[in-house]
């Protein structure tokens, strides 16, 4: 859909296609006189949610929520085929007791199988309720517990590899929150051109407007250690074909297809995971 946004674009012409300027702003060539555009260009820019400049600090600060000290870590693990089946029960034995442990300031966000996508493989999203501080705190204290250092032998000799990131939440997505299913999940990962990053959240800060009619966002974050410049958006749909229904939806809303054809360049890699949650997900 987005190349036939592009595609579109292109044919309409240069002479009287919006565009939007590198800091987020809205010009219209060709349409307006020079004696009515800054008036114009007020009205306009009165228009956007946010906009922030990449050069007065880390993108990190400006992006992430500043009412909390979140930090996020997303584990993908690859599982051998024929230990699947008991690495989701070991998962389901042990992880709980972490999650529910008051001691450790973390909580598993979600636990899942992809379906669709890389098989065999097995995604976990926990969130440390204090930063790196306290994801210091929490692993420190697990190598200390012998039952988890159990659980650490018996699955690695499941995989086949693994690997994470530790992520912060985008100011404007939602909070991920415990809901109930059945639901499938929707793990959209985009690998941007360095130094994009504040763009990017520039215009999602507008395009979120228009994923909230089905309650299917459930969170956004962005890489800070790890593979760099990493986005994952999180959605949440009662199946595939509600999935597809509402992705069309929303083309159907005047600006989506705007924010698509600005976006789209300042991706290098996409990747889409459809996911089932396991029994002990908070998110169902």
């Amino acid at each position: 859909m987005a190349a036939r946004v592009l595609l579109r674009r292109s044919l309409a012409g240069a002479s009287a296609r919006p565009r939007l300027s590198p800091g987020g702003g809205l010009a219209l060539r060709g349409l307006v006189s020079s004696a009515s555009r800054p008036r114009e260009d007020s009205w306009l820019k009165s228009l956007f949610v946010r906009k922030v400049d990449p050069r007065k600090d880390a993108h990190s600060n400006l992006l992430a929520k500043r009412e909390t000290s979140s930090l996020y870590k997303l584990q993908i693990h690859n599982v051998k085929p024929e230990c699947l089946d008991a690495y989701n029960k070991l998962c389901q034995e042990v992880l709980p007791k972490i999650h529910e442990e008051k001691h450790y300031p973390c909580a598993l966000v979600g636990t899942w199988n992809t379906w669709y996508g890389e098989q065999d493989q097995a995604v976990h999203l926990w969130r440390y309720e204090g930063g790196y501080p306290a994801l210091n705190e929490v692993m420190s204290k697990l190598r200390q517990n012998k039952e988890f250092t159990e659980f650490r032998k018996e699955r690695g000799n499941m995989l086949l590899s693994r690997k994470n990131q530790l992520l912060l939440e985008f100011s404007f997505w939602n909070e991920p929150v415990p809901r109930e299913g059945p639901n499938i999940y929707e793990l959209r990962s985009y690998q941007l051109r360095p130094g994009t990053m504040i763009e990017w959240g520039n215009y999602w800060a507008r395009a979120i407007r228009f994923r909230q009619d089905n309650n299917e966002a459930v969170g956004g974050f962005f890489s800070q250690i790890g593979q760099l410049y990493m986005v994952h958006h999180l959605w949440a749909y009662k199946d595939l074909q509600t999935r597809e229904d509402i992705r069309n939806a929303a083309w159907h809303k005047p600006g989506w297809d705007e924010l698509v054809y600005y976006t789209v360049p300042l991706i290098q890699e996409m990747e889409s995971r459809i996911m089932i949650p396991l029994k002990i997900s908070p998110l169902q």
